[in-house]
């Protein structure tokens, strides 16, 4: 499966540590992410990630266009709802994007374990028939 990750500045160790926690599950997956996010991931974890360029230079939309031409299966992106971005209105159109064509989307630690864990268990190979 296709799983992008994204994360906000403040919220960049975090996604490292879930990438480390998770390894064994999301090299078994193709990984996208946004430059920084997806070189900070290598850094600790060894994966291969397919990196897009920065998240407010335009990342963030190529994920949206994987979204639309559904060749992303879930999207985890780790956001800091405190501190709002410039390019919020690009990440809204990536959440819109989920919604429209039944991307699972986690933008917590919590849900983002929630759901690592059914990839691991099976339980989201109904993607497949999206595709």
């Amino acid at each position: 499966m296709n799983i992008g990750l994204i994360a906000h500045d403040s919220k960049k160790g975090l996604m490292q540590n879930f990438c480390i926690a998770y390894r064994g599950i999301l090299a078994k997956h193709t990984l996208y992410a946004t430059s920084t996010t997806g070189r900070l991931i290598e850094e600790v974890t060894g994966l291969n990630i397919n990196k897009y360029i920065a998240g407010h230079l335009g990342g963030v939309h190529q994920m949206a266009a994987q979204i639309e031409q559904n060749q992303m299966d879930m999207v985890i992106f780790l956001r800091d709802p405190l501190a709002p971005k410039s390019h919020e209105p690009d990440i809204k159109n990536a959440f819109r994007l989920c919604d429209t064509y039944n991307v699972p989307l986690a933008t917590n630690l919590a849900t983002a374990e929630m759901l690592i864990k059914s990839l691991d268990r099976g339980e989201l190979e109904w993607r497949e028939m999206y595709r």
